[in-house]
């Protein structure tokens, strides 16, 4: 796996904001050597279609979705619609365009479990790659990116990730990514295993 080669630059860290007030990523595109992280187009339906309704994609996220339920749901809301909320991207292959998986830096909704503050509202990193692109460092290099353009923009602050206890793929990455676990939790009928970093150590 590789990350992106980004020059370093020298950072003065802003001081912590509280989580719960503080913005998600603003930035609509970032690149790396072998990956764009943009926004949607309609090109990117099938691919879409298929991080929905693979059932070993969807193994840990509640399993396959319907296809005629999907295909219904991009004819009402169009494709574009995906990523139209701040921080949400596609990760595109740089030289073909295609779609190789999805990555989000949302804030974790305060009414679920699996937090590191009081209020809640923290960073959250998520991402899921389509079956043919796993094992490359693909999801390595796109969060690395993502991390450190949120770390460029954001003052410091936790980032989390949460996954299935059971995916230890996703585990063996959060880890490679300097994320420690810890703490577990029920949900969704499964373990869960909350993982946190500061945001400014992503800073190239």
């Amino acid at each position: 796996m590789t990350s992106s080669n980004t020059p370093k630059t020298s950072h003065t860290p802003n001081p912590p904001a509280p989580a719960a007030t503080s913005p998600t990523l603003s930035v609509t595109e970032i690149t790396t050597p072998r990956l764009r992280l943009r926004k949607a187009h309609d090109a990117d339906r099938a691919g879409f279609i298929e991080l929905q309704t693979d059932p070993q994609v969807r193994l840990h996220l509640g399993g396959p979705r319907p296809r005629a339920a999907v295909e219904q749901y991009f004819d009402a809301m169009g494709v574009a619609h995906v990523t139209h909320k701040p921080g949400t991207f596609v990760i595109a292959d740089r030289a073909t365009d295609d779609l190789v998986g999805v990555l989000l830096i949302h804030r974790r909704p305060r009414d679920l479990p699996g937090h590191v503050t009081e209020e809640g509202g923290e960073l959250e990193l998520t991402y899921v790659l389509r079956r043919a692109a796993w094992g490359s460092g693909l999801a390595f290099e796109a969060a690395t990116a993502a991390l450190r353009a949120a770390a460029s923009e954001l003052p410091d602050q936790p980032v989390l990730i949460v996954t299935q206890t059971a995916n230890t793929r996703s585990l063996d990455l959060a880890a490679r990514l300097g994320f420690r676990r810890v703490a577990t939790f029920e949900a969704h009928e499964a373990e869960q295993t909350l993982a946190v970093a500061e945001l400014h150590s992503f800073l190239a």
